[in-house]
């Protein structure tokens, strides 16, 4: 098999960490800690699953999920 070989799964999923607590907007316990990648960069956010409010969104690393070497000397 290649080194990059064709997933088999045609839609991946970003796996989501459950977070205690409710979301102030729709008042849903459903919240979710992932990271997202939009306008301003890498971000780990907690959002609510119901009505997709954001209830943190903290800067992440430069490149998301793939480390830098320089970042762990």
């Amino acid at each position: 098999m290649p080194p990059y070989a064709r997933p088999q799964d045609p839609h991946p999923t970003q796996e989501r960490e459950p977070v205690e607590g409710s979301c102030p907007e729709c008042g849903h316990e459903e919240l979710c800690r992932y990271p997202v990648n939009s306008e301003g960069g890498w971000f780990i956010v907690v959002k609510c699953q119901s009505c997709l409010h954001s209830v943190s969104r903290d800067h992440w690393r430069p490149l998301g999920p793939l480390e830098m070497l320089s970042d762990s000397i």
